[in-house]
Formats: structure tokens, sequence, C-alpha cells
């Protein structure tokens, strides 16, 4: 499995647990509300919510909503099945979110992560927490190092981008400072782990966001489409 599917599976499993939902609106959630994907496609959304049906965390059931007369039209008959999290769904989902290993810290997956952060025990959300800044204070490192080497050899604008790339990694480091001292205080972030809130601190681009240096942009919007 690469590691953007299995992001993927744990933003899917992440939501589910919230509510059952059909996948017009997972899609929705995705590549809006959540923040973590971009130019989300049925034609990636589909196949994964196939293979988690497979593994029995999740079933499927007749769609019977209003909301599912809407989104037909839009995403075909298969808008009308609604996705539901089994118990093995919502056991397995509890164990990735205890995880704290280094594909914790990294861009986008840490990202999913602390989207979820209200549905994760405070001593988890810590690890994540100084795993990331760990992982963005080594990054910070490198850049300062390289920059030193290079100085001399770079145009003014090849300088200018990397002093741009360090000036984010540094904001981020602040911010995560931030979160984990108040971590420690006892303080939690309300709202910090789902809806639009979660959105703002989680994804690059928007006022106030986690800056993400050497993020790449997101699979193609003309990426398969739903049938």
């Amino acid at each position: 499995m690469s590691r953007r599917a299995g992001i993927l599976e744990f933003a899917v499993l992440g939501l589910l647990r919230e509510s059952p939902m059909h996948g017009y609106e997972l899609r929705k959630r995705l590549n809006t509300s959540l923040g973590v994907f971009r130019a989300f496609s049925y034609g990636t959304l589909y196949p994964c919510l196939k293979t988690l049906v497979a593994n029995g965390w999740l079933i499927e059931e007749p769609g019977n909503t209003s909301e599912d007369a809407l989104a037909a039209p839009l995403a075909g008959r298969r808008a009308k099945i609604v996705y539901r999290l089994t118990a093995e769904g919502k056991e397995h989902f509890e164990e990735l979110l205890s995880q704290t290993g280094p594909d914790a810290y990294e861009d986008e997956h840490f990202a999913a992560r602390f989207a979820f952060f209200g549905q994760t025990s405070r001593d988890v959300r810590m690890r994540v927490l100084e795993g990331r800044r760990s992982r963005l204070e080594e990054r910070l490192e490198k850049m300062r190092a390289s920059l030193a080497r290079t100085r001399e050899r770079l145009d003014d604008y090849t300088l200018e981008l990397q002093r741009h790339g360090m000036e984010s990694v540094e904001r981020e480091v602040r911010w995560l400072n931030e979160l984990i001292e108040s971590e420690r205080a006892g303080r939690d972030l309300k709202g910090a782990a789902s809806g639009e809130s979660a959105q703002q601190n989680t994804t690059s681009g928007s006022s106030g966001a986690l800056p993400r240096p050497g993020d790449t942009p997101g699979p193609d919007a003309s990426d398969e489409t739903a049938t």
C-alpha cells in the first residue's frame, strides 16, 4: 500500500467514525471540510472504500435520505450506497490513532493525524507533536547548512526562495511549540480536530495555515471521475 493510500484509508475511517456517509458526502468532506486532500476524485475514493469493505472495516447499506436523492445525479448510482464503520473498523481506526511512529510526522500524514486530534488521547497527541517538531528542527538545520554552503553561488531569486522555505519551517516550529505548551498545561484546542477549524490549521495556502515546506501539488483534478 502506498503512503497516500494509507492516509486516505485513515481519513475515511475517521470520518465514518463520526457518522455513516455515502461516497458523495465522503468526497466532499475530504476535499473541503477536512482539507487534507485536494482535487480528490471518485476514481481514487471508491477503490479505497472497496478495500475497506473487503477487510471487514466498513459495511455497505442502501441509502434512503433526501440527500441521497440530491447526490445521485452527481455521483451516479453509487451515491445511494451508505458506508458504515463496523466494530472491527472502529477498533482498527483506534489502533491507527494510537500510532506515533515516523510516518505520523510526515507532512501530509501529520495533517491527517492532526485533523483527528479530538479523537486522540493526550499522551499520543504529545508524542506526535514532539516528533513533528523534532523532524522539522532537523529539516531546518539541514536547510541552514545548505544555504551557508551555496549562498555565494545562488542568484537573488533562488536565495529568496530558500529563505522563504526556512521561514515557513520556523513558523511551523513556533506553532508546534504553542500546541505542545497547551497540551502540557492540560488545555484542549476546542474544535481543532474537526470541521473548518482543522482545515485552517492543517492546510497550506490559507491564512494562519500550517506551513508545509516542500509540499507538492495535490493530484490532478482531471484524475478519474465517478461514473
